[in-house]
């Protein structure tokens, strides 16, 4: 989320801080990201990062940029976060 909701601020790389912050915070994600598959099924791993993400996302636009998703985008979205939530219910152990 930090990396993301600082590409804007980043003007397209063109500013130092808000770049580094960009590239410190995926490669951290990607670190992390690189553990969790050590024990959850990628496909579950990254359905789950996306999903939370784009909510996430919307919310720093909301809040921090003023943006405003279009009721079309936000049923979009909740089709996504319920596509995760079935995807995580109908795993193993949970049928």
């Amino acid at each position: 989320m930090i990396g993301t909701s600082c590409l804007k601020l980043s003007d397209g790389f063109s500013r130092l801080w808000p770049s580094v912050v960009v590239l410190l915070a995926y490669s951290t994600s990607m670190l992390l990201l690189s553990q969790v598959v050590k024990t959850i099924p990628l496909g579950i791993t990254y359905a789950m990062w996306s999903g939370i993400g784009i909510v996430a996302i919307v919310v720093v636009g909301v809040l921090a940029y003023r943006q405003t998703p279009t009721a079309m985008q936000l049923f979009g979205m909740a089709l996504i976060a319920a596509g995760v939530v079935t995807v995580n219910v109908s795993g193993p152990g949970h049928g």
